[in-house]
């Protein structure tokens, strides 16, 4: 048995193990079979991490960040966590692999999913040129006209980064004012690339094996227009992943979990909760790993409470045991 399992790779994931390690807690890392580090591997350019000057591409810091957490003795397993009982004293992690895992206390910490616009023919065009990762599918629009959908600073950081590719690049949103910080406003704006288009909602991809164009609609006198493309980026937010932890675990009203005050401390004793989970409002990497921290002293201090004689049977790990 382990004294705490982390749950999520980004950076509230590493950064308690990276704490949890250097308490001597032997944490265990369950990070995701093909999404580990979170959504910063997607991610270009990060200009605003505490430390670096010149920026740092966000692959590079998740990739040191694992590296640092593994330097201290994290132990990190590449799968997926299928189930979560968490009532008790000791808590079971069952992998995808059928491999439960038990600790006295866990980190949950698996950020959040991207949101979809919903329409029909967005599925079934993912990867035919829908993408909700511009670093990832950039590089197949060059010289090509794309749109990106959304408001906030990831819409603007995408239709940026997509003007390395692309000859034209529409920003589309549903309303006349952007949610994004001046920055990354000026940004855009000022980029000879991108058009943007105010008041315009989209409510149709077309295209049969490759996007084609889009039909969008005035948000104010509901007027209908087709504009062509080969592509469109949905950056319209994302949705923490909490999935495991319903019926289990107390949420707010906007789908986050709630923790006692500042700290990371849910309903349930010996559980805790880090990064986008929790935030519905900064979402930044540099406050992820902040949450992080927060989440590992409280764990540490979770395990300083409870009694000797529980806390002996987890000094040491154990192998997993395999679920029936």
């Amino acid at each position: 048995m382990r004294q705490i399992i982390i749950i999520g790779s980004g950076p509230a994931g590493y950064t308690a193990a990276i704490y949890a390690a250097r308490a001597n807690l032997s944490p265990l890392l369950i990070a995701s079979s093909v999404e580990a580090g979170g959504e910063l591997m997607k991610t270009t350019d990060v200009e605003n991490y505490p430390g670096f000057a010149d920026g740092i591409q966000g692959p590079e810091l998740m990739i040191a960040m694992q590296a640092q957490a593994e330097r201290f003795g994290t132990e990190i397993i590449l799968d997926d966590v299928t189930k979560l009982e968490l009532d008790g004293d000791v808590k079971r992690v069952t992998l995808g692999n059928g491999d439960v895992h038990e600790a006295l206390a866990v980190v949950f910490a698996t950020g959040s999913a991207y949101r979809h616009l919903g329409l029909e023919d967005e599925t079934r065009l993912s990867g035919h040129g829908v993408s909700w990762c511009a670093t990832c599918d950039g590089f197949f629009f060059r010289q090509k006209t794309i749109a990106v959908v959304g408001g906030g600073d990831s819409a603007m950081e995408e239709a940026t980064f997509l003007t390395r590719f692309a000859d034209k690049v529409y920003v589309i949103h549903r309303k006349d004012t952007l949610r994004a910080s001046k920055a990354m406003q000026d940004r855009a704006l000022t980029d000879p690339k991108i058009e943007f288009l105010f008041n315009k909602q989209v409510e149709h991809i077309y295209g049969d094996e490759l996007v084609t164009g889009i039909g969008i609609v005035d948000t104010v006198d509901g007027t209908e227009t087709t504009l062509d493309l080969s592509g469109l980026f949905v950056a319209i937010g994302a949705d923490p992943r909490t999935h495991l932890v319903h019926g289990q675990l107390d949420f707010n009203a906007d789908g986050t979990i709630a923790v006692d005050g500042r700290s990371s401390r849910t309903n349930i004793p010996g559980v805790f909760a880090a990064g986008d989970v929790i935030d519905p409002t900064y979402r930044q990497a540099v406050t992820a790993a902040g949450s992080g921290t927060v989440a590992a002293l409280d764990a540490e201090h979770y395990l300083a409470s409870i009694p000797r004689k529980l806390l002996a049977r987890a000094t040491q790990p154990e192998p997993a045991t395999v679920s029936a």
